[in-house]
């Protein structure tokens, strides 16, 4: 059945021949499962070769997309040799492998079947005691360059690189991602010389030309396995010999079909391993990206492009995201120049941009390429960082929604502040100025705005006086626009940052108190108050406070509501102004305000002191405490007493024997605040008289009333 190799191909089922092969060879017949394992890889070779042929004028009528996927494939190979179930390319590149393994005690070895490596590759291919393989001459072959690992090695790149679908099912997802490791983990132990670089960029090449029947090809299946982990070891394998093509596979083989489909997630949700399969996505740019780190451009081209203005208000705009810039160093400043003058790292990052659709992995590669620009020791990459600022650009872009996630959400936002902070002031000029498509107004208030103008971030950037002041009025602006947005949430935020400049702070308080009617709360108008009177408004307090108490309501039993210190304070507040203030503001209190115990503690406070002490002329003035019987603590006494009547009725119609003892002591503090009133000592009388005319059926609390009142 099997005649001299040089001539013989095996046109069987390719995993049913490398059984063979595998069966051959447990049985103890080397010799024949190495002959038929050398004509199963040529078939290989010749399938390889009519397939690309076959397609090679299919391809260029085929519809592709953007990155040479078609939807309507003419080929598509549904069972792969990776992941299938006898093992194909393990067995046989194990079988073509193994003859060329090294003694550990040998140096060179020479067999009956195979000549010396010096004589047949030269002195390149020289061994040494560290190498683990050596080349093995195949019997009568012509080829003196062929041997049985150049073959091992062929069928490896063959399978690895053959276009399959992605099979069903969890397990067998599984398998193939193991089988496609462990092969590769083999292969990396095979040190590459000039014999097998020299074939490895011959199958990169027809893998790149070889159409929909390769996984790099082009016209390939929506739903074929993507090449990731294969590319990154041809890409790490080629680039010392050939980067030009390396940086080709690895572009290439970027993409990620199904998710660049239709949006069918139904079929998404059957790919098991996506999350690995993004993630080695993301492993294969982070290398090119490292490996692109090293590529810089002359510097007069630099220098030629050193006059434009890098960082405009449109740099972050969609139609110029392309338009990287990128900051080189030379002679101690620091020289803008175009991406496309690196295009190592221009190329690598927009297929980043369009094949990483994950923003979780996109963020990570971010992070990578930010590690590798700023290493601990040594200068900065300065290209290598506005990649990542541009990769940090597109993820918040990405994660940016009407209802943001919260997940990593805030890490990314202050992540993107920091490398636009290692950039310089232009970059945090630029992200200040584009806020809107960035960030929410919260963010931007909250945690970019805030931590640009933070005295650390200024030291860090080392501004002067002109630059801080740029970076102030964006502060400024970026406030004001959010304001005005979102009043509730940037507020604040807004004033804080405004304070240096009188007339942006007045805008913002404006934003305030037109907002204050509609869309703000209470709390959030409080708030603001205070922070007016720490910064020395109490006028401007005053009226936040005023318009705080009409949005305010406290019912009579909520005592321990979380606005009654509010309360307090502005109470306080207009007791200090003057008595007009106080007046004022008494109302609301009485309109809005039910709890009888809150009413009587605002009323002692008042006349604890006289009011108006805090006004500019209180120490000039004779100032008189407030007198109970006179407004505007009239009403206010009055109000009080009206609710304790009240609360005391509502509490008595639901009250149980173990409250008895909180009742009792509440109307001693009734009473404290009727007896305020000239004729109060009547009106509690008349409301004790009362309780035990209706509630006369309670006879143990009548017993306590009548024991503590009479």
């Amino acid at each position: 059945m099997l005649v001299e190799p040089l001539s013989t191909l095996f046109p069987e089922h390719i995993p049913t021949a490398c059984a063979r092969v595998d069966a051959l060879r447990s049985h103890g017949y080397s010799k024949e499962a190495m002959r038929l394992a050398v004509a199963v890889v040529r078939t290989m070779k010749e399938n390889q070769l009519q397939q690309r042929k076959q397609f090679a004028s299919i391809t260029s009528k085929t519809v592709l997309g953007r990155t040479g996927v078609s939807h309507t494939p003419v080929y598509c190979n549904h069972e792969g040799y990776i992941g299938h179930a006898l093992d194909p390319v393990g067995s046989i590149f194990e079988t073509l492998s193994e003859v060329c393994i090294i003694p550990e005690d040998t140096v060179s070895v020479t067999t009956e079947s195979s000549v010396s490596v010096q004589a047949n590759f030269g002195s390149t291919s020289s061994l040494n005691a560290s190498q683990k393989y050596q080349h093995v001459s195949i019997p009568t072959s012509r080829d003196r360059t062929e041997s049985y690992l150049t073959l091992a090695l062929e069928a490896a790149l063959i399978g690895l690189g053959q276009q399959r679908l992605m099979p069903s099912g969890l397990y067998a997802q599984d398998k193939a991602c193991k089988q496609e490791e462990k092969l590769i983990v083999k292969l990396q132990e095979v040190e590459l010389d000039c014999t097998l670089v020299e074939v490895m960029r011959r199958q990169a090449k027809l893998l790149l030309e070889g159409g929909p029947a390769s996984g790099l090809g082009l016209g390939i299946h929506v739903e074929s396995v993507p090449m990731h982990t294969f590319a990154k070891y041809l890409f790490t394998s080629l680039l010392p010999h050939d980067s030009e093509l390396a940086y080709t596979v690895g572009l290439r083989a970027m993409r990620l079909p199904i998710l660049e489909g239709s949006g069918d997630t139904v079929m998404n949700a059957r790919w098991f391993t996506l999350g690995h399969i993004e993630t080695q996505q993301c492993e294969l740019a982070s290398t090119m990206l490292s490996a692109a780190k090293g590529e810089t451009p002359c510097l007069q081209t630099v220098l030629e492009l050193a006059h434009c203005n890098l960082y405009s208000s449109k740099h972050l705009s969609k139609q110029h995201e392309k338009q990287v810039f990128l900051h080189v160093g030379a002679s101690g400043t620091d020289v803008c120049a175009f991406a496309g003058d690196i295009p190592c790292l221009q190329t690598v990052l927009e297929s980043a941009q369009c094949n990483i659709h994950s923003s979780t992995h996109l963020f990570k590669l971010a992070q990578d390429a930010f590690k590798m620009a700023t290493p601990v020791e040594g200068p900065r990459h300065l290209p290598l960082v506005n990649v990542a600022f541009e990769l940090g650009l597109q993820v918040v872009r990405m994660t940016l929604t009407p209802t943001p996630s919260p997940w990593r959400r805030r890490e990314m936002v202050r992540w993107l502040v920091t490398c636009a902070t290692d950039i310089g002031v232009k970059a945090l000029v630029s992200i200040m100025h584009n806020w809107y498509t960035l960030f929410t107004p919260t963010e931007a208030t909250g945690m970019v705005a805030t931590t640009i103008m933070s005295h650390t971030t200024m030291l860090q950037v080392n501004v002067n006086y002109v630059q801080q002041e740029e970076l102030a009025n964006c502060a400024r602006n970026l406030a004001l626009q959010c304001a005005a947005k979102e009043p509730q949430s940037c507020a604040l935020a807004a004033l804080t940052l405004c304070e240096k400049d009188p007339v942006a702070f007045e805008t913002a308080y404006q934003i305030v108190v037109d907002a204050a009617a509609n869309v703000m709360d209470s709390s959030q108008l409080f708030n603001i108050a205070r922070y007016m009177e720490h910064r020395g408004y109490p006028g401007r307090a005053y009226k936040l406070a005023v318009l705080a108490m009409k949005n305010l309501t406290l019912a009579y039993n909520q005592d321990s509501h979380p606005a009654i210190n509010d309360i307090h304070w502005a109470c306080a507040l207009s007791h200090s102004l003057g008595k007009s203030e106080l007046t004022n503001i008494i109302p609301l209190v009485v309109k809005n305000v039910q709890c009888a115990t809150v009413l009587s503690d605002i009323l002692r406070r008042c006349t604890m002191t006289a009011p108006g002490m805090a006004s500019p002329d209180g120490k000039r003035r004779s100032l008189k405490l407030l007198s109970y019987d006179k407004s505007p603590l009239r009403q206010l006494l009055d109000a009080a007493i009206s609710a304790y009547i009240n609360t005391t009725h509502s509490r008595l119609t639901h009250i149980s024997p173990r409250h008895y003892g909180d009742f009792i002591d509440f109307l001693s503090k009734a009473r404290e605040t009727f007896l305020l009133a000239h004729d109060g000592h009547i009106q509690f009388a008349q409301l004790i008289e009362h309780m035990k005319l209706i509630y006369k059926g309670k006879k143990k609390l009548m017993y306590l009333i009548k024991e503590r009142f009479g």
